[in-house]
């Protein structure tokens, strides 16, 4: 069967650069990796995307390819009359510029080739962390309160501990690769001889095959699991902070626990209270007659109601703090409540009203304030 064109499978065009190979790649060898992607086909695709990258990310081959294609790269090709035998593997490096072990460990903490410096890949691995969100009301996040979340996961089978293998004995080193993994192929190039590593595909790159499967699992290794998870929200909580509950995300390999799940909390806005780090501010109004004579003002906390005494001559704006009456909670100094001050100035008034405030007037005027002219006019 003829082989795809390299710039097809790795699904770029002929002008691009090296950056949009190296990301092509990146993006396929996660989707495609045997020890992710399961499908039949998947190991076939896998290689195909390594053999593309290893020609593209290449200039010399790169260049001899858009030249010739594919009989650029066939045993006995000829350009110009000497032989150009390329072969059908991989460089020596494996993967150019790209390191398999980084791209795996980024997106699925370890190297499908396990580590050279003397892990494999049937080492057990944790999963990966799940995701989830939870809105909680203002008053909830000050004082802390307990949510149920309805949470699906995949939980490690009780009876193998993850493995699949029916006893401990039952999961044996994989002989095709010896534990590894993968396989290392030797092939003849225009450059000499090469070395590439291919995911072996008895074990499917697990290094360990199980002869007889958990009658519990199946040979899955977990079991799905639907259950409700009582979360605890400590008192304080900002929005878009998060909370780690363990063994919860997704399910390990060969064995390995569960990730963690990481719940990132939403606090809804309050029509009262707004919250500045520990602080609290609320804007309350009084009358100007209130402000101008002072008075005591009940005003709500988010712990309780206190009474403020309103000092005289308080004009519209004015700030007063209390101190202590924030937040006290998230292990941090607690905060002050700030009372934001607004006067009112009444819109209708009777005319017994207007005469003692007219007559306030003049008294203001004889003293040279004349100010509350504006007013009081008739």
């Amino acid at each position: 069967m003829a082989k795809r064109d390299y710039y097809e499978v790795l699904g770029i065009n002929k002008s691009a650069s090296k950056d949009e190979i190296r990301s092509a790649y990146r993006k396929l060898a996660k989707k495609y990796h045997p020890d992710i992607n399961h499908e039949p086909d998947a190991p076939k695709k896998f290689e195909e995307i390594q053999e593309a990258y290893d020609v593209l990310s290449d200039d010399n081959k790169r260049a001899q390819y858009d030249q010739f294609g594919m009989a650029a790269f066939s045993q006995g090709a000829s350009t110009g009359g000497a032989g150009n035998p390329f072969g059908q593997g991989f460089s020596s490096q494996g993967f150019g510029d790209v390191d398999l072990g980084d791209i795996f460990n980024s997106f699925f903490g370890g190297s499908p080739f396990g580590n050279r410096r003397g892990s494999n890949s049937s080492s057990p691995r944790k999963g990966a962390d799940k995701l989830a969100s939870v809105r909680i009301s203002f008053m909830d996040s000050i004082k802390g309160v307990k949510v149920s979340l309805n949470v699906n996961y995949e939980a490690p089978c009780k009876h193998c501990h993850g493995s699949g293998a029916e006893t401990p004995d039952d999961l044996v080193t994989c002989p095709d690769c010896g534990g590894r993994g993968y396989k290392t192929v030797q092939q003849r190039t225009f450059f000499g001889v090469s070395e590439t590593q291919v995911i072996c595909q008895r074990c499917h790159g697990r290094g360990k095959i199980v002869r007889h499967v958990c009658h519990e699992c199946q040979g899955e290794g977990y079991k799905k699991t639907r259950t409700n998870l009582e979360v605890n929200i400590p008192a304080g909580i900002i929005s878009g902070q998060q909370l780690r509950v363990s063994g919860y995300g997704e399910r390990g390999r060969n064995g390995g626990p569960n990730g963690d799940l990481i719940i990132e909390v939403e606090v809804e806005k309050d029509q009262i209270f707004e919250r500045d780090g520990n602080d609290i501010h609320i804007e309350r109004e009084i009358s100007f007659v209130d402000a101008a004579l002072g008075c005591k003002l009940e005003v709500p906390t988010v712990y309780r109601t206190v009474e403020v005494e309103i000092p005289s001559g308080t004009q519209s704006g004015a700030i007063i703090r209390l101190k202590g009456e924030g937040i006290k909670g998230n292990n941090r100094k607690a905060g002050d409540q700030y009372i934001h001050l607004k006067c009112i100035v009444p819109t209708f008034l009777s005319e017994s009203q207007k005469d003692l405030l007219r007559q306030f007037q003049k008294e203001e005027a004889a003293k040279g304030n004349k100010s509350w002219g504006r007013f009081f006019r008739k």
